[in-house]
């Protein structure tokens, strides 16, 4: 107990302490925390389809035909037609064979890199990322080689180095705290030459990038060269669960292997009546992405000229790099009191030294709402010795 309380006094004491921040309204460009009316510019919730009215009747529907729970694993009573349904459609949206959906996308990488990989194989990671993608590798107890972020040359010397008789190059596609992409081409053309399994990682990708919003593989127009296409149903589509998606026989494979899909209760049909509805929007609705990528494009220029340190990013996530974790924190706080919210992102979570805002915007932001916060935040970044003033 003594050791509980000495590591959390010590959290506290580099500004490294978590908590929550309570909602009590939709995930919207306003909402209210504590009683206050503020600007959330934090969520995931890139296409702003969480308050969508026709999700809300999609979940209504379902729950109205099939009630509120599934009443089982996937390989047991809990399969409905509804899955079947959203596996094609997300199969035919990232362009492979076929699909399998998990409960979230933490229980999708874990369960395919342990199911796939065991100590026979080495696995070459993005040091970036995610944790769940690092912690799927650990527990399928192959050797883990870490390249340096997005350096095909680390990655390169590092195949050469460590290479196996089985071995996987896992990536992000999106990365999530820094809003960078993978370059999928050049992980393509490496693993091609050397025989290579490819993973991506395509969370905050789907709904942002590629044609009809299918993501990163379709941008880089690579969805043909990866091997496994894994998402979440939990960003932009506005849902919850994750999927992973290629050959028959791969999603096959991990239908049968996949510990984390075998023995959990599937996700209630409402979530998926849900998820079908929102990538049939997605497909359809090509101004909101673009409003949005212009949204974005704009406040990062705006951050840059008022001499913010923000990542080279071409997605909504836009981090403003502070460095120091006490300082970070300050500054989401002073802006929480001036109705904004972003949230404070610290180590462990990225690098020690690189403590950051992170902002992400939704594409029912207004212009006017972000001119607002930039004059509140270059104030505070000034008063805080961040930015020069």
């Amino acid at each position: 107990m003594k050791n509980i309380l000495k590591k959390l006094s010590l959290i506290k004491e580099n500004g490294l302490y978590r908590d929550f921040k309570y909602l009590s309204s939709e995930q919207s460009p306003k909402v209210e925390i504590e009683g206050r009316e503020t600007i959330l510019l934090g969520s995931n919730n890139y296409l702003g389809l969480c308050s969508d009215v026709r999700l809300k009747e999609a979940a209504i529907n379902a729950v109205k035909k099939y009630g509120v729970g599934s009443g089982g694993s996937r390989l047991t009573t809990g399969s409905y037609d509804l899955h079947k349904k959203l596996e094609e459609k997300i199969a035919d949206f990232k362009g492979t064979e076929t699909c399998l959906v998990f409960n979230t996308g933490y229980m999708a990488n874990v369960g395919i890199i342990s199911a796939l990989c065991d100590r026979k194989w080495v696995i070459f990671c993005d040091k970036y990322n995610h944790a769940s993608i690092i912690d799927g590798c650990l527990l399928s107890g192959a050797r883990l080689v870490r390249y340096k972020h997005c350096d095909m040359d680390d990655l390169e010397r590092k195949i050469h180095k460590y290479k196996g008789s089985n071995n996987l190059i896992v990536t992000d596609g999106v990365f999530s705290m820094d809003g960078d992409v993978a370059p999928l081409p050049d992980i393509v053309k490496l693993a091609k030459e050397h025989g290579i399994i490819t993973m991506v990682d395509d969370a905050h990708g789907v709904g942002v990038l590629g044609e009809n919003g299918s993501g990163t593989m379709s941008y880089f127009k690579v969805n043909g060269d990866i091997d496994i296409q894994m998402g979440t149903l939990s960003k932009a589509i506005a849902s919850v669960g994750g999927y992973v998606a290629g050959r028959k026989d791969i999603i096959d494979y991990f239908k049968n292997f996949s510990r984390s899909f075998i023995f959990s209760t599937a996700l209630p049909p409402s979530s998926i009546a849900v998820s079908l509805k929102s990538i049939e929007i997605i497909e359809n609705d090509k101004d909101r992405r673009k409003y949005l990528i212009e949204l974005s494009n704009w406040f990062k220029k705006e951050l840059q000229k008022a001499g913010f340190n923000i990542t080279n990013t071409i997605t909504p996530i836009i981090p403003i790099i502070i460095g120091n974790a006490k300082k970070t924190v300050e500054l989401s706080e002073s802006l929480l009191e001036e109705g904004i919210y972003v949230p404070a992102i610290r180590p462990p979570t990225v690098p020690k030294g690189t403590s950051r805002l992170r902002i992400s915007l939704m594409a029912t932001h207004t212009y006017d709402d972000l001119e607002y916060v930039l004059k509140i935040l270059t104030f505070h970044g000034k008063r805080l010795r961040i930015i020069e003033g």
